[in-house]
């Protein structure tokens, strides 16, 4: 096992995390901001508005990527479990 294939594996696993979690923390993020801009707009300052809203996007992403990310997550847990008897032999 090379310093080089060490760091391809911490590279396509970063890679990985960030592709499966950039749906839904965009989602977080958009929704954040558009009720930020509303509560700027409104002046309505209640911390617990954002809530519902976020929770009921995520649920939404998910329910719509969510086969897409555990099959994006299942084929790279394949390819890594396919890689151990090179690394340990």
């Amino acid at each position: 096992m090379t310093t080089g294939f060490v760091v391809s594996l911490l590279r396509s696993s970063i890679i990985q995390t960030l592709s499966i979690a950039a749906p839904v923390l965009l989602t977080s993020m958009l929704i954040g901001l558009i009720i930020s801009i509303f509560q700027a707009v409104t002046s309505i300052q209640d911390q617990t508005l954002t809530f519902v809203p976020k929770i009921v996007a995520i649920l939404a992403i998910i329910g719509l990527f969510g086969s897409w990310m555990m099959n994006s997550m299942a084929s790279f847990t394949i390819n890594l479990f396919g890689m151990i008897p090179s690394v340990t032999g």
